[in-house]
């Protein structure tokens, strides 16, 4: 979906689609008829935008056969599809039964993730729509937090010059330009903007810069507005807003129980405490756990935040609560000021499928409308703050989804140019 800030930029709002298991194209067509046709559908849109992610070997076998790469796009148009942004975390193999730290493999230390990402960015310049001013592909932030130490950050550096030139080669080329942004997270090398600042400090901004996850945000307990000053003051762009909400808990020890309910095999819920006047570093063992089932072991003091991505229009279980209010003060430090702060929002729920039983969706249809509802929640709040529907991108301006079932209940209580 597409909307106009007051300055006249186009805002992109996208659903990631990394919340399906797709290894292989035949998967990621698939997809579109089973869930992305039916979203745009109940959302009213003429053209609904998706967040691909494509697998390391899908990504590769695209990269290499530009007529494949014409037929993906001609199936996206012909269905009121499209692409700006695409998802570069996860390598593959994300619906596994266990994930967790598998996901930060390959590292920026290393060729294959650097081939990967430059392989989605063959992909995206031949996906863009022919009006989009630029597009980004997402990325992990670096590597795992350990080990890491400066041989490990000096072959980073070299992996990343080597990308932002490569990135250039392809916008002089091809007259489409792709940003990269890493992307802050509980336990990684860059958890917090502080973080993201020291270790991308000499960068190439003009293709390098922040992809920010709203709930990881969040998890970190930094203040948007501190957070987002931070990055204008490094000169690093926000490429990306990953639109997310994470859970909360006031009072851990009261919710222990149903905490106890979000506790899964697939991925890692990194849980933080809130500071309270802790030292700077957000992975404190003192204040901060790898997964929540350790947390709720290690009894850590104060409110607690997991990296657990809720849907954004559901009120969690009580006694627990979203971080919604954050992402809300994030939007409004980006988009409420003169000069919208990003032009990319990508709703990422990848977790519709782990969720409690009872919040989980049983068909689907019942996946397909809770991702509706999430985007028309992101939509109405961005809207909220000025923002305006594009005629051809989305109707409905204002409200919401009228008859449309939201999913699972909760429970009660610029055209082209080279850019080089």
């Amino acid at each position: 979906m597409r909307l106009r800030h007051a300055d006249g930029q186009t805002v992109h709002l996208s659903y990631c689609t990394n919340v399906h298991p797709a290894e292989d194209l035949a998967g990621v067509l698939g997809q579109l008829d089973t869930y992305a046709v039916p979203i745009r559908e109940r959302l009213g849109a003429d053209v609904l935008g998706l967040g691909l992610w494509l697998a390391a070997p899908v990504a590769a076998g695209l990269a290499a056969d530009p007529q494949t790469r014409r037929k993906l796009r001609a199936e996206l148009t012909a269905r009121g599809l499209e692409v700006v942004t695409l998802n570069g975390f996860p390598y593959q193999s994300f619906h596994a039964p266990v994930v967790k730290q598998a996901v930060y493999h390959p590292d920026w230390t290393t060729r294959e993730r650097l081939v990967y990402t430059l392989n989605l960015a063959t992909v995206l310049v031949d996906l863009l729509p022919d009006d989009a001013v630029r597009g980004s592909v997402s990325t992990l932030p670096l590597a795992w937090r350990e080990p890491w130490g400066q041989r490990q950050s000096d072959r980073a550096a070299r992996v990343l010059d080597e990308l932002a030139a490569k990135l250039t080669q392809i916008a002089w080329r091809t007259g489409r330009a792709v940003r990269v942004g890493f992307e802050p997270e509980p336990g990684c090398v860059v958890e917090s903007t502080g973080q993201a600042v020291a270790a991308l400090s000499r960068v190439d901004t003009d293709r390098l810069g922040i992809c920010l996850d709203l709930a990881h945000l969040a998890c970190a307990w930094e203040q948007p507005a501190e957070a987002l000053g931070r990055l204008r003051a490094a000169g690093l762009p926000v490429v990306k807003v990953q639109v997310s909400a994470a859970l909360a808990a006031a009072d851990p020890v009261a919710a222990a129980d149903t905490l106890r309910g979000y506790v899964e095999p697939r991925f890692l819920h990194q849980t933080r405490a809130e500071p309270c006047g802790r030292a700077a570093d957000p992975a404190d063992p003192a204040y901060a756990a790898d997964d929540l089932d350790a947390a709720l072991a290690a009894d850590l003091p104060g409110a607690w935040r997991v990296h657990y991505h809720v849907p954004l229009h559901a009120v969690p279980a009580a006694p627990l609560e979203s971080t919604v209010p954050v992402l809300r003060e994030a939007l409004r430090e980006l988009f409420a000021g003169p000069v919208a702060g990003c032009d990319h929002l990508d709703v990422e729920t990848y977790t519709w499928g782990v969720l409690p039983a009872a919040q989980r969706p049983g068909s689907d249809a019942e996946l397909a409308g809770g991702i509706a509802a999430e985007l028309a929640f992101a939509r109405d709040e961005l809207v909220t703050l000025g923002l305006t529907g594009i005629p051809g991108g989305l109707t409905g301006i204002p409200g919401g989804l009228t008859g449309i079932p939201g999913g699972p209940a909760a429970p009660a209580s610029a055209p082209r140019r080279h850019d080089g």
